[in-house]
């Protein structure tokens, strides 16, 4: 039997110091600091909830990152 993989180590990144950064600006950031999926959302928008270790979610509002979270 194959063993268990083990899902990728988050960054040590507070998800709270995105929000109010220019888009872009975050998503690169985010990328420099380890996350290995960087996800830029509109506002409302229908995503799947699925919890994936090293992704973080950007709600973009205005080109200024509004929200961001983990997973």
């Amino acid at each position: 039997m194959a063993p268990i993989p083990k899902p990728p180590a988050e960054p040590q990144d507070s998800p709270d110091s995105y929000v109010g950064l220019d888009a872009g600006a975050a998503e690169q950031h985010a990328r420099d600091r380890g996350w290995s999926t960087v996800r830029s959302l509109p506002p409302g928008a229908i995503i799947t909830m699925e919890y994936r270790p090293g992704r973080l979610n950007l709600e973009v509002r205005d080109g200024r990152v509004a929200r961001a979270w983990k997973g």
